[in-house]
């Protein structure tokens, strides 16, 4: 007589929110880090990929983000802000993936513990173009501590800056 019941490793997979949930998850944290965060609203940032390993935000170049008035380049204060907002971003993009079964709100309520306890930004080239792209790569999250590297590129691929950044999450 065959066995009915599910094989354990079946049984012991997590429940994922459902297509609509995450749907509310993606838009909430999209309108998170475009609106609601005031600062990123100022520099505009816009939120281009939340694909789990690959979390992408796009900083479009403007006047009011120019640094060295006679080359137009991009401040040092306007990266270093990108790739922070980046790091948080990324991190809550695998706290959805490590809780699975949570609900958007759940979810979205951990960012409230979130801080930055350290930021470490290389410039790698002068921030000259007409936007700017920067990608996060989570390295660690345990209970309490992430850790995130990221890297900006200008609209032709040049690597304007890297950064490793650790944050509290609990």
């Amino acid at each position: 007589m065959k066995d009915s019941r599910p094989s354990a490793h079946v049984a012991d997979a997590p429940a994922r929110r459902s297509t609509d949930e995450q749907a509310r998850f993606e838009a909430g944290l999209v309108q998170m880090f475009e609106q609601r965060i005031t600062f990123n609203a100022v520099l505009g940032l816009k939120v281009e990929s939340l694909a789990p390993g690959d979390v992408r935000l796009r900083l479009p170049m403007k006047p009011d983000l120019v640094g060295h008035f006679a080359f137009g380049r991009l401040h040092g204060g306007a990266i270093s802000a990108t790739l922070d907002a980046l790091g948080g971003l990324a991190l809550m993009v695998e706290l959805a993936e490590r809780h699975p079964a949570e609900g958007a709100d759940q979810v979205m309520h951990r960012f409230g513990r979130f801080g930055t306890i350290d930021l470490r930004v290389d410039y790698l080239r002068p921030g000259l173009g007409t936007s700017f792209v920067a990608r996060a790569e989570v390295t660690r999250l345990g209970g309490r501590v992430g850790s995130v590297q990221t890297r900006m590129v200008n609209q032709d691929g040049t690597l304007i800056a890297t950064g490793s950044a650790a944050y509290v999450i609990a």
